[in-house]
């Protein structure tokens, strides 16, 4: 049998995961408090949360936007969020007529105002298309969130707040976006003084 095919196999990947997460406590809640901060400060102002990631990412991103437009946990107003991975009319014109490496960044050239806050997910942190998207975002005096991984590749300098998850395997990574995704959306709707449903 494989030995990725037994129950010890799969205990030891759980038990590597949940130490991602242990560290993440450990690690991260400044810098959850400090890009959550700047999301309630942008939606406070009117302003509108832009959000992208390829590939797993990509679902991570439609994950948030998707908590902040509908809900997390409580009866509130709607939030402007916006996943800029899911219009495929754009992705694919963009990406034919400028190359993949421009498919978040014109969106946000077109989309993104001063004030508003660009949440990019990128486990590597090299990703092309979301180092285009933050530094655009940065041109058009956006703020900027970064989730990624333990070294954080390029996306460290021009982001406001940059989590890194202490990790260098992408599943664990993404596990913890996903954890940190429901922490940001419970800090944000706390903010906004509602009750759970």
């Amino acid at each position: 049998m494989n030995s990725d095919h037994n129950e010890e196999a799969i205990v030891q990947y759980l038990n590597e995961s949940a130490s991602v997460m242990a560290s993440c406590g450990e690690l991260l809640p400044s810098r959850i408090v400090a890009a959550g901060e700047l999301i309630c400060k942008c939606l406070e102002s009117g302003g509108k949360v832009l959000v992208c990631g390829n590939g797993g990412s990509a679902a991570d991103a439609q994950h948030l936007a998707a908590e902040l437009t509908g809900r997390f946990l409580k009866h509130r107003r709607a939030f402007a969020a916006i996943a800029l991975t899911t219009d495929t009319s754009a992705i694919t014109s963009i990406s034919n007529d400028y190359g993949f490496d421009h498919v978040f960044a014109r969106q946000v050239e077109a989309l993104g105002r001063a004030g508003d806050v660009l949440v990019a997910f990128s486990t590597s942190g090299k990703s092309p298309s979301i180092i285009k998207a933050i530094k655009t975002a940065k041109a058009a005096q956006m703020k900027v969130v970064g989730l990624t991984g333990q070294t954080g590749g390029e996306m460290p300098p021009p982001c406001d707040v940059c989590i890194h998850v202490p990790s260098d395997y992408t599943p664990h990574i993404q596990e913890a976006h996903g954890a940190i995704i429901h922490v940001l959306c419970k800090y944000v709707e706390s903010s906004f003084g509602v009750a759970e449903a």
